[in-house]
């Protein structure tokens, strides 16, 4: 059963004074090698445990996975054929999460633009509400650090796109950084979820609020990656957009207010 460290920030008891969680924080990664390191230890720093979901990246960061793992029982890695997508790494580690026994799940980057030290904030929003925590660059308190105007323009674009069509009030849909407690994850078919790379964020939020769940958005400092080379291609842009209005075509029910 993998282990958690515990008496450290992340693994703290929650407001309401009850038993420390465990927490697992999902890293999928292709060609991170330059930044694992750093990034896994930061949230193994916060009590949480980490698991990597390698696509079998060229560049050696499966092998750099292992060697953490071989030294540090709460780190834990997930060896896949190929680069998959986003989502489905995503998908897979919830799984593992859900049957390995985890209270929290946290998905996260593994380039560095998601500082482990909002882990507590996240986590703490996440046991409040018992429902999913978003670590928002759009909230006051949030920012964006490194990106050029044109990457700022086309992340404002989508937030508004999808908040538009869906009729959802998150500032901030496609923040990759969240906390969604097991019992949220255990009520979402997994298995039906259509989009299998960045997509797969605003579909998620959108079935989670129709559950309903709550949502909650803390605000983080998103810093531009530590080192590599962005995966966020304009096959994938294609995509976001054509699925947001697929979403709305569903028939769902209208949205509740996120808090």
């Amino acid at each position: 059963m993998p282990r958690t460290r515990k008496n450290t920030p992340a693994a703290a008891e929650g407001a309401s004074g009850d038993a420390p969680a465990r927490t697992l924080v999902i890293l999928p990664t292709f060609n991170e090698r330059l930044n694992l390191e750093a990034i896994a230890g930061g949230v193994r720093g916060q009590g949480c445990d980490v698991l990597v979901v390698d696509d079998n990246s060229p560049d050696g960061t499966g092998e750099v996975a292992d060697s953490l793992a071989r030294a540090d029982p709460g780190v834990h890695v997930l060896h896949r054929s190929g680069k998959l997508g986003l989502g489905t790494a995503y998908i897979a580690g919830l799984q593992h999460g859900v049957r390995n026994g985890y209270d929290l799940l946290v998905t996260m980057d593994a380039d560095g633009s998601h500082n482990p030290a909002h882990l507590p904030a996240l986590i703490a929003a996440a046991r409040r509400t018992r429902g999913v925590a978003i670590g928002s660059r759009y909230i006051p308190g949030g920012a964006i650090v490194g990106w050029k105007r044109h990457r700022l323009a086309l992340s404002w674009t989508a937030n508004t796109y999808a908040r538009t069509i869906l009729g959802i009030r998150v500032h901030d849909c496609t923040s990759g950084y969240r906390c969604y407690p097991r019992t949220v994850i255990e009520r979402v078919d997994l298995d039906r979820i259509v989009a299998d790379g960045y997509a797969f964020l605003i579909e998620m939020l959108y079935i989670c609020l129709n559950l309903p769940s709550p949502v909650t958005e803390v605000p983080i400092r998103f810093e531009d990656r530590l080192a590599g080379r962005s995966k966020v291609s304009s096959s994938e842009i294609v995509k976001s957009v054509a699925l947001v209005p697929r979403l709305r075509l569903r028939g769902r029910r209208a949205m509740p207010r996120a808090r």
